[in-house]
């Protein structure tokens, strides 16, 4: 009995930094995402005017928010690989942190649309230096019997943040104006007080990272050692090199889950249902992850990582292919969260077995092979899925499920298991 109980609690054991970063992730994640339902919002009120060079509104709004994800994601691996060779963690993350926080504060001067994209291009080149940096510290801080588990934990505050933002900013912008009691007649907007609660949620993370976070010993004796991303596999056991693979994977995957939102007149106009339906149908994905994240990581420490990569994968395309034939809300409703459990299954092996493959003070030029092919199929599924479905509504899903097919396959034959002391699952192996 006293066995069973030390097995309970040590499952729910954290690392305190990983803990602490979790944390700083989320509150940075709240503040983010704030900006998600805030920017559009923002580019259609009076206070935003300037040069358009022809460009319909919703097309401003789509490429101010796409901005972040192309500029975030295609600086990730020269912030990383940066943050290899200084073996400077720490001082990466802060540095983004402060950015964020000084460019959710600009919003608040902001008058123009070409103030708006450059202040979005800024945000993202900030948070290119939290997301490989912050990753690779957890990998680091980890060991190979708990980094599944503690890239569950991370990923699981991180998506709680990155959820919770949009549902409040909502809340703040409409419950705008707001007196300030202290200040005699003074007040602010909606929109200001939802840049500055992005501004302070970004300036916490930086305040816990300061006095929580230390760079590991064994980042700053291996910096500055060979730093490069390999395609083909060096050790000739395979063709593609087994990050490689996963950072295909990866952005077959976020290319997938990304498909949905774009479409959502098309979706409800096919289901017959309103926004509440849409709004629980998308939320539905990310509540599996946020469920199911942790146990998903704990559990790939003990079975291995490729058997849960390689189901997860596989999993994907069911789930998505049904979604373009599904003709009722509760249904859709169910896919999705099938949807999200075949992503969890995904997302935080995958980070444990790169992580494993990782050489000390390297995590960041390797994990950041992830972070940048998922930031990218973010950007790309929202546009793939509005080009496709001018062909037919299931068209978009039935895509998703090919590329899905593809990557399970990719992992499958491409992708070794990296825990040698793993129970194999049955029918999967290693």
């Amino acid at each position: 009995m006293t066995t069973f109980f030390r097995q309970i609690y040590s499952a729910f054991v954290v690392d305190r930094q990983v803990l602490a970063l979790a944390f700083a992730r989320m509150a940075d994640g709240v503040g983010n995402s704030f900006l998600i339902v805030v920017i559009p919002l923002y580019v259609g009120s009076d206070i935003i005017t300037g040069v358009t060079f022809g460009l319909a509104e919703s097309v401003i709004i789509g490429g101010i928010l796409s901005l972040f994800g192309f500029v975030n994601s295609s600086f990730q691996p020269f912030t990383g690989r940066l943050s290899d060779r200084t073996g400077k963690r720490k001082a990466f993350i802060l540095v983004g942190l402060s950015g964020l926080a000084v460019t959710n504060l600009a919003y608040v001067f902001a008058e123009s649309y070409l103030s708006l994209v450059a202040i979005r291009g800024l945000q993202g080149l900030s948070v290119a230096f939290i997301v490989p940096t912050s990753i690779a510290l957890v990998n680091e801080i980890a060991t190979t019997e708990d980094r599944g588990g503690n890239m569950g934990v991370y990923n699981t505050f991180r998506l709680i943040g990155f959820g919770a933002g949009p549902v409040a900013a909502g809340a703040v912008v409409n419950a705008g104006p707001y007196s300030i009691p202290l200040l005699g007649s003074f007040s602010i907007t909606g929109f200001d007080a939802a840049f500055y609660v992005a501004a302070i949620t970004a300036t916490i993370s930086y305040v816990m990272v300061t006095i929580l976070i230390a760079d590991p010993e064994s980042t700053r004796e291996n910096a500055g050692a060979d730093m490069s991303i390999a395609v083909r596999d060096p050790s000739g056991s395979n063709f593609f090199d087994p990050i490689f693979t996963l950072g295909v994977a990866t952005l077959f995957l976020a290319t997938t889950i990304g498909l949905f939102a774009t479409i959502q007149p098309q979706i409800n106009e096919h289901l017959e249902q309103g926004a509440t339906w849409f709004g629980l149908q998308f939320a539905a994905f990310v509540i599996a992850q946020v469920l199911l994240q942790t146990p998903i990581g704990r559990a790939c420490d003990r079975y291995g990582r490729r058997p849960f990569i390689v189901l997860g994968m596989a999993f994907l395309v069911p789930t998505t292919f049904v979604q373009g034939f599904i003709d009722t809300s509760e249904m859709m409703l169910l896919a999705r969260l099938l949807q999200g459990v075949a992503g969890a299954m995904v997302f935080a092996p995958s980070l444990a077995l790169a992580g494993d493959l990782a050489g000390k003070g390297e995590s960041g030029t390797k994990l950041s092979v992830l972070t940048m092919a998922f930031g990218f199929g973010i950007a790309i599924g929202p546009l793939a899925s509005g080009l496709l479905i001018g062909y037919g509504f299931a068209v978009p899903f039935v895509f998703g499920a090919v590329i899905a097919a593809v990557g399970a396959a990719l992992v499958f034959t491409q992708v070794e298991e990296t825990l040698e002391t793993a129970t194999t699952l049955p029918g999967i192996g290693s």
